[in-house]
């Protein structure tokens, strides 16, 4: 299987707190990756090392390595805006600019020096697929849409630098049910050209979207396989007790 990030031996600390555990684990390429376990087992903490969040970087300490197509994005030498717009992020909540619907999507462009802006407005918005709800308004404060509708527009935000990575942190928790049907088709259509990795509370949700899971408990990967096996045969007890809801 072809890995487009891999984490090697990574432990993290805020402080004598230690939140990741000598997590070893390979990202699939062009695959939708779950991650679940309860709240405080490190998976949010995991996902944002693999993009170098200045959050953690500033307040945490990092041993190991993560590395996307070979190179250690934790390396002194690393150009960590360059590793973000290959490596993007959706957050839990919606959080778009408070600026119109198109320079939401135009601002990372522009400060970039990257020509056609209208072409890559109107491309992220398609992919997104929020252009037929806005095509006649993006001219509109991006405030005013809907919560699904901010959270496709963060996401539509991402696709304009054509990351390769886009890392979502519990993307559907504050939305209703068919704001989160059509974000989880929407990451099904962005399989063909994107790899994805979902934070996710939801098991029916990762069983639903995902090609491969993976299991956290106490800052510890305990178990990481293809979804199906993983929700149907686990090989670790304590992933079982979970996905039955013996815990969590």
């Amino acid at each position: 299987m072809s890995y487009k990030i891999e984490s090697k031996n990574l432990n993290l600390w805020y402080g004598d707190k230690q939140a990741l555990k000598n997590i070893n684990m390979g990202i699939p390429e062009k695959k939708i990756t779950a991650l679940i376990g309860p709240s405080g087992c490190g998976k949010s903490t995991f996902i944002r090392c693999l993009n170098r969040m200045n959050d953690l970087v500033d307040k945490a300490m990092v041993e190991g390595e993560v590395l996307y197509e070979g190179t250690n994005i934790y390396s002194k030498d690393i150009d960590v805006v360059e590793i973000r717009k290959k490596i993007g992020m959706v957050f839990q909540k919606p959080n778009p600019f408070p600026m119109s619907i198109y320079d939401n999507i135009a601002y990372g462009p522009r400060i970039h020096g990257l020509k056609n802006v209208d072409k890559i407005v109107e491309r992220s918005l398609k992919d997104a697929a929020l252009w037929e709800e806005v095509q006649d308004r993006l001219d509109k404060p991006a405030l005013g849409l809907s919560g699904g509708q901010q959270q496709r527009l963060c996401i539509a935000r991402t696709l304009a630098m054509r990351p390769d990575v886009i890392l979502f942190d519990e993307p559907c928790s504050a939305l209703d049910p068919i704001s989160t049907a059509k974000i989880e088709s929407l990451m099904d259509q962005l399989k063909e050209m994107y790899t994805q990795v979902i934070v996710t509370h939801n098991m029916q949700q990762a069983a639903r979207v995902s090609d491969v899971t993976a299991f956290f408990l106490l800052g510890e990967l305990i178990e990481v396989g293809e979804t199906k096996n993983i929700f149907e045969k686990p090989k670790e007890k304590g992933t079982e007790d979970y996905i039955t809801g013996r815990f969590g």
